[in-house]
């Protein structure tokens, strides 16, 4: 049991190790060229806009029985879970609205 718990560590060590190489490296590599740099933060700034608007459109409303012992969930966690999935669905209708427009726009030209 031993070796197992060895392999998962070292595999939780990778994982880790994969998460921050991957997100520092085109950081580092963006240095170089500032206007790329630049479109990601407005990318993340605009990503954190529409969760503000998605979590304060959403309600804090928790029904009773996802109050009791095995959920505790709170009204500030509904309404940050609303948030969230009201963010995932406009992300996801937006991608498909440009899938969408992307082809339309080939079939065109």
């Amino acid at each position: 049991m031993d070796t197992y718990d060895i392999l998962l560590y070292g595999s939780y060590l990778l994982i880790a190790v994969g998460a921050v190489v991957s997100i520092l490296m085109p950081l580092i590599q963006s240095l170089d060229n500032p206007k790329s740099l630049a479109k990601t933060a407005a990318g993340i700034i605009g990503i954190v806009v529409l969760f503000f608007i998605a979590y304060s459109i959403s309600s804090n409303e928790v029904l009773p029985k996802f109050e009791a012992d095995p959920f505790n969930l709170t009204p500030a966690g509904s309404q940050f879970v609303g948030g969230m999935l009201i963010t995932t669905y406009i992300l996801a209708i937006l991608a498909l609205v440009s899938i969408v427009f992307t082809e339309f726009n080939k079939a065109i030209k």
